[in-house]
C-alpha cells in the first residue's frame, strides 16, 4: 500500500513538472540553509563539551567595586591553588596559567611561540592526551614543554619527539634549551589552552620555569592577572565557594584588592559562548532564527503550491471516493506526495551542502565538516526534518481536500479552499515579512560592521603593521629596542615607528591607582596604562588636546612625566584638559611622584562594544615593558616595503622572527563574531529573495493557469493588457504592504536590541526601511509583470479553447 501511495505520488509530481521543481528548489535552498547553519551551531555548542569532569570545571572570574583594576576573565594569583590547599573537601584540583609568547628555535626553523605558563595538572585535570610522553609526568620539571603535533612537526619534521630539545629566548635575550617531555594529540577547542588566541595553540610549561620568564614573583596575592580554574568535587555547588574565596581574600590579599574584589565561579561549558558580553550566544541565537526564517520561507511556499495545486485534483479525489476510497487514504496518498518532495529535496540539498560547505565555511571562519566525515546523527536529524518539513507542508492540503464531498469533487467545486483564500494570503504575507524582516537585519548588521571600520577611531590605522620583538625588560633592553626602531625608521619604505607594551587591538589589561598630590592614596582612581616611547602618538597620529607627549622633541628625557587622555583627567576629577598639566600625582605603591605634562584625545584602544576608558601614557624609559613594534609604512609597493623591513630585522635582530600583522587585519580580530554575522545574514537575505522569487513564479503561473478562461473573457469584453496585470500584480501589492506594516516595527525593536551591545551604535533611520521596501517591491512587481504581461497578450480565443 505504500508502494502504491509513492508511485502515484511520483507519477504526480511528474505530471506538474514545473510546480514540482519550484517546490524542490524552494525546499532543498531552505533546507540547504539549515543544515549548514545547524552544523555550526553544533560545532559552537561542543566547544568545551569534550573536556574531562567538564559540569565540574570553573573558571574562577572577578568583578571589580572600582572599575579597570583588574579583568574580568582573571583572577588573583595563588587563589585557586589555596581553594585546594584549604578546602579540599570543596576542591578536586585546581589550575592557572600566565599567557606569554617568545622565540623557538630549531638550528634555522625560528617562530614564535604562545606560552601557556601554568601549573602541571592541565594535562590530567582536562583529560588532555599525548601521543607521545607521560602525561602524568611531562610537566613536573622545570625547563621542559609539552608541544602539539603540529609543532612538533614544523620543527623537527615528525611527531615523536620526546627527549629532543627546542631553544627558548627569554624576556631578558638569554636562550635556553628546553626538553620535549610531551606531544599533544590533536586537540578540540576549548577554553583552556584556546583562552586568550582562539586560533593558535600555546606550548604547555610548568610553573617551575617561570624564574626563567621572570616570573618567579607573579604568584603573589597582588597579581590579578593569571588564570586560574578549579575542578569541584562531585555534588558541590558553585555557590559554596563564595564564602572561602571571600575569606582567602581578605586575610591574603592587600586591603585595596580585597575591598573591591569579587570573584565568583563560571561553568568551564559555558565561558566560550559568555565570553565578550555573550557574542558568540548571541551569533548563535540570530543563525539559529535565520534559518529558521529560512526554512520558514520555503515551507510556506511548498503550503501555497500545494493548495494552489488542490484546483487540479478535485475531480481525481471525487473518482477516488466513489469508488470507495476512505479519507485516511486521501489524507495518506497527500502527504505521501508532500513526504516524497521532502526527500527528492533533501537528496538536492545534501548535494549543495557539500558543494557549498567550504564556502560556508570561510564566511564564518569556522570548519564545517564534510558529509565523509560528517556524524551519523547529521543524517538521522537530516532525514527527520525532511519528514516533519513533508508532514507539516502536506497536513493543510491533505486534510482540507481529504474533507470535501464527492459530489463537489465531481463538479470541481472547491468551495472549502476558497472561503480559506484568507490563509493562503496569511502565508504569503508571512513569508514576505520574513524576507522583509531579515533584509533590514542583514542591513542593519551590515552598517553596523562598516562603521566599525569607517568611523574616527582617534588614531590612523591605515599603513600601520605591528611586529612582536624579543624581549629585554631592563633599561639597556629599552636602549637597544630603541637604536633598533631608529635603525629601521632610516629605510625610506618607513616614516615612523614606535616601541610599545600595547597596541590599538584590546583594552590595556594593566592598571595603576593613581591620586592627587595631597589625597589619600585610598582616594586612588584605577586607570589603565599604557607603556610606549615618545613616538607612539607620531606614529599613530593622535592629537594632542594640551601640553606635550613626555617632553619636546628637542629635549632629552626626564624620568617623572605622565600623558593622559580626555577621560583620564575627567576620572581624576579635573574640570578641563589645561588644568591638569603641572599637575602631580602619585601611584598607588610607589614613592614616586609623577607631573601630567599632557593630555591626548580619546582614542579607540580597544574595541566599540565599551566606551573608550581613562588612559595613562607611562614612558618604557622608566616602565621597562615592551612587546611591539609599530611601524608606519609609506605609500608604494606594499610587497617591496615589506621585503626591506624584512631585510633590516634579520640584519638587526638575527635569530629573531618577523612575523607582522597589519592594523586592519588586527581590528578585524576585533569584530570577527560580527564579521561572520554580516556575511551569514547577507547570505540569508540572498537566499529569501530566491525563495520569494521561486514562490512567486509559482503562484503566479498556477493562478494564470486556473483563471485562463477568465483572462480571454475580459480581453474579450475589452480589457487592456495593463489592466489584466494590475489584476494580478494588485494582491501583491496589497501583500507587501500588509507586510511592511507586520515586519518593520518587529525589525526595529529587535535591532535596537542587538544595537545595545556596542557602546558605539548607528542610527536607525527611515533610508534603511525605505531601501529595503522599494527593493522587495520592486523586485515583486517585476516577476509577477514578467508572467502576467505574457498571459495578457495572449489571443483571448485561444485562452477560450482551454479546459
Amino acid at each position: 500500500m505504500i508502494q502504491n501511495y509513492f508511485k502515484i505520488a511520483w507519477r504526480n509530481l511528474m505530471k506538474r513538472k514545473f510546480y514540482s521543481l519550484v517546490s524542490i528548489l524552494g525546499l532543498s535552498v531552505g533546507i540547504t540553509f539549515t543544515l549548514l547553519i545547524g552544523t555550526y551551531i553544533w560545532g559552537e555548542l561542543q566547544v568545551n563539551a569534550d573536556l574531562k569532569n567538564v559540569d565540574n570545571q570553573y573558571l574562577i572570574q572577578s568583578k571589580w567595586k572600582q572599575a579597570d583594576m583588574g579583568l574580568e576573565i582573571t583572577t588573583l594569583a595563588p587563589l585557586a591553588e589555596s581553594l585546594k590547599q584549604n578546602y579540599p573537601n570543596l576542591v578536586e584540583n585546581f589550575y592557572r596559567f600566565d599567557g606569554i609568547s617568545s622565540t623557538f628555535s630549531n638550528r634555522d626553523k625560528i617562530f614564535r611561540e604562545e606560552i601557556q605558563l601554568g601549573d602541571s595538572t592541565i594535562l590530567n585535570m582536562y583529560g588532555f592526551k599525548l601521543l607521545h610522553g607521560d602525561a602524568t609526568t611531562a610537566l613536573n620539571q622545570p625547563y621542559t614543554m609539552v608541544l602539539t603535533a603540529e609543532q612538533a612537526i614544523k620543527y623537527f619534521g615528525q611527531s615523536d619527539v620526546v627527549g629532543k630539545t627546542l631553544t627558548v629566548e627569554s624576556f631578558s635575550g638569554s636562550k635556553k634549551d628546553f626538553m620535549i617531555t610531551g606531544v599533544l594529540d590533536k586537540l578540540a577547542t576549548n577554553s583552556i589552552t584556546n583562552m586568550l588566541n582562539s586560533t593558535k595553540s600555546p606550548v604547555l610549561m610548568s610553573f617551575e620555569s617561570s624564574d626563567y620568564f621572570g616570573r618567579g614573583q607573579f604568584n603573589t596575592w597582588n597579581n590579578p592577572y593569571n588564570v586560574g580554574y578549579i575542578t569541584l568535587k562531585e555534588g558541590v555547588k558553585p555557590e559554596s565557594l563564595a564564602k572561602p574565596m571571600a575569606k582567602l581574600i581578605k586575610a591574603n590579599a592587600p586591603a585595596n584588592i580585597s575591598d573591591n574584589l569579587f570573584p565568583y565561579l563560571t561553568p568551564v561549558k559555558e565561558v566560550y559562548r559568555e565570553a565578550n558580553n555573550g557574542i558568540v550566544k548571541k551569533t548563535i541565537f540570530t543563525l539559529t532564527m535565520t534559518a529558521l526564517f529560512i526554512l520558514l520561507m520555503a515551507i510556506v511556499n511548498f503550503i501555497n503550491i500545494s493548495i494552489g495545486n488542490s484546483f487540479t485534483r478535485l475531480k481525481e479525489i471525487g473518482v477516488r471516493k466513489m469508488l470507495g476510497s476512505m479519507k485516511g487514504q486521501i489524507i495518506r496518498q497527500f502527504l505521501a506526495e508532500s513526504i516524497l518532495i521532502a526527500l527528492v529535496s533533501l537528496l538536492v540539498a545534501l548535494i549543495l551542502f557539500e558543494i557549498f560547505q567550504p564556502i560556508f565555511g570561510q564566511i564564518l571562519n569556522k570548519t564545517i565538516p564534510s558529509l565523509l566525515s560528517i556524524t551519523p546523527y547529521f543524517f538521522v536529524f537530516a532525514i527527520l526534518l525532511a519528514l516533519l518539513i513533508g508532514l507539516l507542508s502536506g497536513m493543510y492540503p491533505a486534510f482540507v481536500l481529504s474533507n470535501i464531498p464527492s459530489i463537489d469533487s465531481l463538479k470541481g467545486k472547491l468551495k472549502s479552499i476558497k472561503e480559506n483564500i484568507f490563509f493562503r494570503r496569511l502565508l504569503i504575507v508571512s513569508q514576505f515579512s520574513i524576507a522583509l524582516f531579515v533584509g533590514v537585519g542583514a542591513s542593519v548588521i551590515t552598517k553596523q560592521v562598516n562603521y566599525f571600520f569607517t568611523k574616527d577611531l582617534g588614531y590612523h590605522k591605515e599603513a600601520i603593521i605591528t611586529a612582536r620583538v624579543p624581549r629585554d625588560w631592563s633599561p639597556k633592553g629599552v636602549e637597544k629596542m630603541e637604536t633598533i626602531r631608529n635603525e629601521m625608521v632610516k629605510l625610506k619604505e618607513v616614516s615612523n615607528a614606535t616601541l610599545s607594551f600595547e597596541i590599538p587591538e584590546t583594552n590595556s589589561k594593566n592598571s595603576i591607582g593613581i591620586y592627587k598630590m595631597g589625597q589619600d592614596s585610598t582616594q586612588a582612581v584605577y586607570i589603565p596604562s599604557l607603556t610606549s616611547d615618545d613616538k607612539y602618538l607620531e606614529t599613530y597620529q593622535i592629537p594632542m588636546v594640551a601640553g606635550v607627549f613626555f617632553q619636546d622633541k628637542a629635549s632629552s628625557f626626564q624620568a617623572g612625566k605622565m600623558v593622559l587622555n580626555e577621560a583620564g583627567i575627567k576620572a581624576l576629577g579635573f574640570k578641563s584638559p589645561a588644568q591638569a598639566i603641572g599637575q602631580i600625582v602619585r601611584l598607588h605603591f610607589s614613592p614616586q611622584s609623577y607631573t601630567i605634562v599632557g593630555v591626548t584625545k580619546d582614542f579607540h584602544l580597544g574595541s566599540m562594544h565599551q566606551v573608550i576608558s581613562p588612559l595613562a601614557f607611562m614612558n618604557v624609559k622608566e616602565n621597562t615593558i615592551f612587546r611591539y613594534l609599530s611601524f608606519k609604512i609609506r605609500e608604494g609597493n606594499i610587497a617591496e616595503s615589506l621585503s626591506a623591513i624584512q631585510h633590516k630585522w634579520t640584519e638587526l635582530m638575527p635569530g629573531s622572527v618577523f612575523e607582522y600583522t597589519f592594523m586592519d587585519d588586527t581590528l578585524k580580530k576585533l569584530y570577527q563574531s560580527e564579521l561572520q554575522l554580516k556575511k551569514a545574514s547577507e547570505l540569508a537575505t540572498f537566499l529569501s529573495v530566491i525563495i520569494v522569487v521561486l514562490g512567486i513564479l509559482g503562484m503566479v503561473s498556477m493562478s494564470i493557469a486556473r483563471r485562463t478562461k477568465e483572462l480571454g473573457i475580459r480581453k474579450v469584453l475589452g480589457a487592456s493588457s495593463i489592466s489584466i496585470v494590475m489584476l494580478f500584480l494588485k494582491e501583491f501589492i496589497v501583500l507587501i504592504c500588509i507586510s511592511i506594516v507586520i515586519a518593520f516595527p518587529l525589525a526595529v525593536i529587535s535591532m535596537n536590541s542587538w544595537l545595545t551591545g556596542y557602546a558605539y551604535r548607528i542610527e536607525l533611520n527611515w533610508q534603511i526601511f525605505t531601501a529595503i521596501a522599494i527593493f522587495f517591491s520592486l523586485m515583486i512587481a517585476f516577476f509577477v509583470f514578467l508572467q502576467t504581461f505574457k498571459a495578457a497578450l495572449t489571443n483571448p480565443i485561444k485562452s477560450l479553447k482551454t479546459e
